[in-house]
């Protein structure tokens, strides 16, 4: 899993995408027969295939974070989020400043010690939050500007059978497609297929919604992270997915409902080929699935999703069994893809 520990550690939060997009391309390559970029960012790779149904696989490239939107006099940055946050889990994290130089910084608040009652009943907002660079402020203000993005300061690392980093959602989505594309590679398609790797889905699925206008899809299937809540305090109609249970096919989010003859079509390939799945319900978020339906004119969409503990988290985490699921059934469908009817 070195390609993934390479995406999660590239950077790229939303708008600001350069760095693993540069990544990507290069991934991409030799597993396609065309990489283009569009005017957003998006990478978008193309092979052809046998019949003129456009097949779109999509995976957000982009990550949350923040940008910079003011330096003090003493040095201290305030921050806006790029993408949703908790505000409980920031306190106390690494960061890292990219402006004129790469700075390490960390997330800081008022100590506890000096809190009144009132202060220690409140929870924190984003806007309330500062970075420290360690540096005074005529420093900072040379090498940090209004505009600056800020990421997490954290590497993928072992956590029993799971890996756990920042950034998974959606690095582990893009790294399952380039891997499926890597399994098919040499192998004859039954429809032409655009691999998509999107930016700025954390702020709106934009990045989907301009590819999808270009494109116009007849199929899409998103590849993203979903909520295993299989954690103490969680009854079982909460869990939403679980680690170690397989590739989860979605049924619905708040952005989309899947065609049901798509998951019917993902469920019987993965029995016929013993690809472990569970079938996912999310009740809020949602995937590039939902911008690929609405922005094209005739798509039929559905999600293989990745499922994943801690999202939005310096320590989302994850299960290998279930990558490698994924990748088995998203490499199988494309295979398939369009051999089904996938309208209603």
């Amino acid at each position: 899993m070195e390609l993934l520990k390479k995406l999660t550690s590239a950077v790229g939060v939303s708008g600001r995408e350069d760095d693993v997009r540069a990544l990507i391309i290069k991934e991409m390559k030799p597993l396609v027969e065309n990489v283009k970029t569009d005017v957003m960012g998006n990478v978008i790779g193309f092979r052809k295939g046998a019949k003129r149904v456009k097949l779109v696989l999509a995976a957000h490239m982009d990550e949350i974070g923040f940008m910079v939107n003011h330096v003090d006099e003493k040095g201290f940055l305030r921050i806006i989020p790029l993408g949703g946050f908790d505000p409980r889990t920031l306190m106390a994290q690494r960061v890292t400043v990219h402006g004129k130089k790469t700075l390490n910084g960390v997330i800081g608040s008022k100590p506890i010690h000096v809190l009144s009652e009132e202060e220690k009943k409140k929870t924190l907002k984003v806007e309330e939050y500062f970075v420290d660079v360690g540096l005074p402020g005529d420093k900072v203000k040379k090498l940090v500007s209004v505009g600056d993005v800020v990421t997490w300061r954290r590497e993928m690392d072992e956590l029993g059978d799971c890996v756990t980093s920042k950034a998974f959602d959606d690095r582990v989505g893009v790294y399952v497609m380039l891997e499926a594309l890597r399994q098919i590679k040499g192998k004859a398609l039954p429809c032409d297929l655009y691999a998509v790797a999107t930016v700025q889905e954390e702020v709106g699925v934009r990045g989907a919604t301009t590819s999808a206008i270009g494109i116009d899809p007849d199929i899409g299937v998103a590849v993203d992270i979903t909520l295993a809540n299989d954690v103490p305090g969680a009854a079982e109609h909460e869990q939403v997915t679980k680690l170690g249970e397989g590739a989860a096919i979605k049924i619905l989010d708040s952005y989309s409902i899947s065609n049901p003859k798509l998951v019917d079509h993902l469920k019987a390939i993965a029995e016929k080929r013993k690809i472990k799945f569970q079938l996912e319900l999310l009740p809020r978020g949602g995937t590039d699935a939902g911008a690929l339906q609405r922005a094209g004119s005739k798509a039929a969409v559905v999600t293989i999703s990745i499922p994943t503990r801690y999202a939005h988290s310096t320590v989302e985490t994850i299960h290998k069994k279930d990558v490698e699921a994924c990748i088995d059934l998203l490499a199988a469908y494309i295979l398939e893809a369009g051999s089904k009817s996938y309208v209603l």
